[in-house]
């Protein structure tokens, strides 16, 4: 698009939000509020209701979808700028759903017609809920080394097993899974791509508590599941394409994963100054905390200008392959530094996330979500496996080489 249309289509857009997004849906993210899809799908408000319908008719919980599959039909740069004016007026997400960020662009590229036309404007509308089985308890990283097995019978596939980390398991309509179907192949070779009905006989999960004392994570259970073979996606023991096709945008959603969790009433910088205070001259009166968070927002900066940097890349054909490959490491691992910081700034308040007597509400949730996000470095991936392909695909080091 030319640039003049582009003003036009900005111009537009920012009209839309600001009739269509409630007040109340231009605040801060919180947990209990965020909306997500489902069978059971339950809205916090009537304002997050109305927001969410919205969204669904223009087609901008998936605004990059093609229209035919629920979503907008926006290209590169149009996407952009509805983010950036979703962040101008700080709109919260419509929608969220594993099936939007991880399991659809997989679909698109890999699904057959009647797979898509079935799951992907479902999933636009917040009609279905999806869990990811991919990981084992003797396969997570070397998640090749999987163990739940589809048993071809015909018209169906027999899947027995066990999957681990399947986040929210417990409240998902249904499940994309990677299976093995062949033992005698390499390990690559024998694995398939499975979409499985949470409802189907056969199925259970049980709740793993965190350190956070929430339970986002299950273990999800298959005793002689039947599932139909129209829902094997791909070619049989040709799953492992379509699963890095998956992998590579559940990386993406994590290096932004940040921007989509729940914030602290307070930014870093002016809780800082709440609760350390500031000197005669203005500055930050801890001046190795004030060191820290300059540190910390120097790198922000910079992950935020190289992502700026890729998508640029990217609309002028000439892509850095390797850039993408750190965002996700970069971003997931700045989130607990940040989460670090808050700690750090707190005192005495960050000692506790359930105690009243210790610190207030907006407080021990700030702690809570210290907790949390020790996840983020170990979800789609952990920092240690990122940190090899990085070291392998980047900088074509060999494998136990070093560079000082």
């Amino acid at each position: 698009m030319t640039e003049d249309a582009l003003s036009v289509f900005r111009t537009e857009v920012a009209d839309w939000l600001d009739r269509h997004c409630p007040a109340s849906q231009r605040q801060p993210i919180v947990r209990e509020e965020q909306i997500w899809g489902g069978r059971r799908r339950v809205f916090p408000s009537d304002d997050a209701r109305k927001w969410f319908e919205a969204c669904r008719d223009k087609g901008y919980t998936a605004p990059d979808w093609p229209v035919a599959y629920g979503g907008a039909g926006l290209d590169a740069e149009q996407e952009k700028i509805l983010k950036q004016e979703m962040a101008r007026l700080g709109c919260r997400p419509p929608l969220y759903c594993q099936g939007l960020w991880m399991l659809g662009p997989a679909l698109l590229v890999y699904g057959s017609e009647d797979q898509k036309r079935e799951h992907l404007g479902a999933i636009c509308r917040g009609e279905i809920r999806w869990a990811q089985g991919y990981s084992e308890p003797s396969a997570g990283s070397d998640l090749a080394n999987l163990k739940t097995k589809a048993e071809d019978c015909g018209d169906h596939f027999l899947v027995n097993g066990t999957k681990i980390w399947t986040t929210k398991a417990d409240e998902a309509d249904w499940i994309f899974c990677l299976v093995r179907t062949r033992d005698a192949a390499p390990k690559q070779a024998g694995i398939s791509f499975l979409l499985i009905d949470m409802a189907s006989e056969g199925v259970s999960t049980s709740p793993i508590e965190l350190i956070s004392g929430d339970s986002e994570f299950c273990q999800t259970f298959f005793d002689n599941v039947r599932v139909p073979k129209r829902n094997l996606v791909g070619a049989i023991n040709e799953g492992w394409a379509v699963a890095k096709e998956l992998l590579n945008h559940e990386r993406k959603m994590m290096a932004a994963f940040e921007g989509m969790l729940e914030k602290p009433a307070m930014a870093l910088l002016e809780l800082a100054h709440y609760a350390v205070g500031v000197s005669e001259d203005g500055r930050l009166a801890d001046p190795e905390l004030r060191s820290d968070i300059v540190s910390h927002l120097m790198r922000e900066t910079a992950i935020a200008q190289m992502g700026e940097r890729i998508y640029r890349q990217g609309k002028a054909g000439q892509m850095d392959a390797r850039l993408p490959l750190l965002m996700k490491y970069l971003g997931t691992s700045q989130a607990q530094v940040k989460d670090e910081l808050i700690l750090a700034a707190l005192g005495g308040e960050g000692l506790s996330m359930d105690d009243e007597s210790v610190a207030s509400e907006g407080v021990r949730k700030m702690v809570k979500q210290w907790a949390f996000n020790k996840s983020l470095t170990i979800a789609g991936g952990t920092s240690e496996v990122q940190l090899n392909i990085i070291a392998k695909r980047a900088l074509g080091m060999a494998s136990g080489e070093r560079r000082s």
